[in-house]
């Protein structure tokens, strides 16, 4: 290169600092011209390709510049990034490899080899690569965040907030970091921080699509859902063909209990992404909300779910080398993202305290990004834990297949942290989905689901890939928390002088039916009122108003309030006289704390799992004439309760004390009969032949 040259590339390279971009490549441009295969030229021409957003021409660019100079250090980093974020890892590997050889002290080349490590899951190798790359750099905001997520997928997120903010100290102005910084206030639960934050970038990048995605996110995990729809809106006016527009509303929407809509938005996403597996499992989650969706076009839904994302995997299945011992001790594996304070944990608690382990040996595969004192219990239960959150699906099967597990039970179905991509590599020779979700997985690797014969009984036709097993009294048994132990308070119906029915479950149950019904119950009983809880401020409460005003009810005898704590949820239920269960959609938590507060449950049974749930509880709770047949007979029962305050007094007085005897509260005995189904499932595949 001439002197000519020198002063034009140093010319290039002083606008680029000083982000004139155009005319700095407009300059290398000029460059090649005269000196095509310049390797500083075609690498600072990359970069400028790169920061204009085009990444195909900045690969070709710097492979150029590589080419020229095979030694060229710093255009072999800039290469291995390039390459990362052309997901060509094994060629990014090489390529750093080579430049870390030629300079070790490289910090570019450091920090692009922690992104790969990043892009391959190797998150603790990562942090130690960028940890290096920041004792040469101290001031580095990029390493800075990239820690961060590490940290976060490392469930690590309160650690990674602090480097968050360091980065955001050094370059206040980046869109990015306050977005990152966001996401990890999420995971600590710092929701109107996180809020705050995502405002934050938006301030920054007003044009920012995945801004306005993120603060209305966040609004939503707020509660404050009109706010979380403005953002929405606004994203997808930005952007109409982006999935993750689609996708948010569709969770926003089923939120409002507006499902019909949701699944358009969900399936909106799926046929801007095809392969966006999570828009396709929330379609199926929320179609089951949808009351007048036939059970054959679910069951064909789910099945088009397995055919997209299962058979590409089943030449790979492992051929499982478990000893084929009908009376060997079990290798039980639990699989869930709801190994926390969730309902699923309390209902799997139980089972996992109480397996007989001279039968039993217990695995639990944790997916959940989230830890608390809950999980400490679970972890104290098991024989195992594994924690999985940061894994993917093929080293997590992996996982399970070195445990040699023999039956690998999921517990999340379709809901949010599963990991039904797992159970489609089948890790293991038996598997069963049971508890988290009311229906099937769509994969033919799913052995078996898990249900009772109240929700489901014997004789009809389910809209399920899956075997049915049941359980011989509820698919639920229920562990009184300790919080819950406190004297019930006498009935409020005696000092109000009115009965207050209460509603507890998430609203995203109660569709217009339900609404119906608890009108014609308001009706029926003209002095009684009604209390919603988890009902967001906004326009969700303006139109449930309206709505009873339509059917005669006036706004003074519906009561609303916002999603509580579970201390202060339980405390609430004490005052109420009657709880009404959702219908068609019932609860089983709900239904659960409910009684053993003192209060009664009134439900209606329906035709499908998610409608006789309240059906198996209150039969295992020994009150199965709680559970009317029909809505009329729901609201005679009502207007009978209503009309004998001292009965309704006593049934409060020893509803604790009975329910001790019953087996919704004999964890022993559900143990043992989930051992059952567990033993009968394992001698049916030790009777099969050894290729299957």
């Amino acid at each position: 290169m001439n002197a000519t040259s020198d002063i034009r590339l140093e010319r290039a390279r002083a606008l680029r600092q000083a982000g004139q971009r155009l005319e700095a490549a407009a300059l290398c441009e000029s460059l090649l011209q005269d000196e095509p295969h310049n390797a500083d030229v075609l690498h600072l021409a990359g970069l400028l390709a790169y920061e204009g957003g085009d990444q195909e021409r900045a690969l070709a660019l710097v492979e150029s510049a590589v080419a020229a100079a095979p030694t060229h250090a710093a255009a072999l980093s800039d290469l291995g990034g390039l390459l990362v974020r052309a997901d060509r890892l094994d060629d990014a590997a090489a390529c750093l490899e080579r430049a870390l050889a030629h300079d070790g002290n490289n910090t570019a080349a450091m920090f692009n080899l922690g992104c790969l490590q990043q892009a391959r899951r190797q998150f603790e190798t990562a942090l130690e690569t960028y940890h290096a790359a920041l004792a040469r750099s101290p001031g580095n905001a990029d390493i800075l965040s990239n820690i961060g997520g590490c940290l976060q997928e490392l469930r690590r997120p309160g650690e990674a907030v602090g480097y968050c903010r360091e980065a955001i100290a050094l370059r206040p102005g980046d869109f990015s970091l306050f977005n990152n910084l966001g996401v990890a206030l999420q995971a600590v639960g710092k929701m109107g921080e996180a809020k705050t934050a995502f405002a934050e970038s938006l301030a920054i990048d007003p044009s920012s699509v995945r801004a306005h995605i993120n603060l209305g996110m966040a609004c939503y995990q707020l509660g404050e859902f009109d706010e979380a729809m403005e953002m929405l809106q606004r994203a997808l006016a930005l952007d109409p063909e982006m999935p993750e527009v689609h996708f948010s509303l569709g969770v926003l929407l089923h939120a409002l209990c507006r499902h019909e809509d949701a699944v358009a938005s969900y399936r909106r996403a799926i046929e801007l992404r095809p392969e966006f597996v999570t828009a396709h499992q929330n379609l199926l989650m929320t179609m089951q909300f949808v009351q007048d969706t036939p059970p054959e076009e679910l069951l064909a839904a789910n099945r088009r779910f397995g055919d997209l994302f299962e058979t590409p995997l089943k030449p790979s299945w492992p051929r499982h080398r478990n000893a084929r011992d009908p009376a060997k001790r079990l290798k039980i594996g639990y699989v869930s993202g709801d190994f926390r304070i969730h309902a699923v944990a309390y209902f799997i608690e139980p089972a996992i305290a109480r397996h007989d382990r001279t039968q039993v040996e217990v695995y639990c595969y944790s997916s959940s990004p989230h830890r608390d004192f809950f999980s400490e219990r679970l972890i104290a239960a098991a024989d195992h834990w594994r924690e999985c959150s940061h894994l993917d699906d093929d080293t997590m099967a992996q996982m399970i297949e070195d445990d040699g597990i023999d039956i690998l039970v999921d517990l999340s179905g379709h809901s949010a942290h599963n990991r039904l991509m797992v159970f489609a590599r089948k890790p293991a020779p038996v598997q069963m989905t049971y508890l988290g979700y009311p229906g099937t997985s769509g994969l033919t690797a799913m052995d078996y689901r898990i249900t009772d014969g109240k929700t489901e009984p014997e004789g009809q036709d389910y809209p399920y890939v899956e075997t049915l097993l049941r359980l011989p009294e509820s698919v639920w048994c229920y562990r009184p928390s300790e919080d819950m132990a406190g004297a019930i308070p006498p009935l409020p119906a005696l000092s109000n002088g009115y009965l207050t029915f209460g509603s507890f479950n998430s609203i995203t149950k109660i569709g217009d039916d339900c609404l119906i019904l608890w009108a014609h119950l308001l009706r029926s009983v003209p002095s009684a009122r009604l209390l919603m809880v988890t009902v967001p401020e906004g326009e969700i409460r303006h139109q449930l108003h309206s709505r009873f005003a339509e059917l005669g009810v006036a706004s003074d005898r519906v009561q609303f309030e916002k999603k509580l704590q579970p201390y202060d949820f339980k405390q609430r239920l004490q005052t109420v006289d009657i709880t009404l269960d959702p219908y068609p959609i019932n609860g089983a938590t709900t239904t659960c704390e409910s009684l053993w507060q003192g209060v009664p449950v009134l439900a209606v049974v329906g035709k499908r799992f998610l409608s006789r749930a309240g059906l198996s509880v209150l039969s295992a709770a020994r009150m199965a004439d709680f559970a009317a047949p029909s809505v009329e007979d729901f609201v005679k029962m009502a207007v009978l309760l209503s009309n004998n305050l001292p009965l309704l007094a006593n049934i409060r007085a020893g509803l604790r004390e009975h329910l001790r005897d019953t087996p919704l509260l004999d964890q022993d005995s559900f143990a043992r009969s989930l051992e059952t189904l567990y033993r009968e499932a394992w001698r049916r595949w030790c009777t099969k032949p050894a290729d299957q």
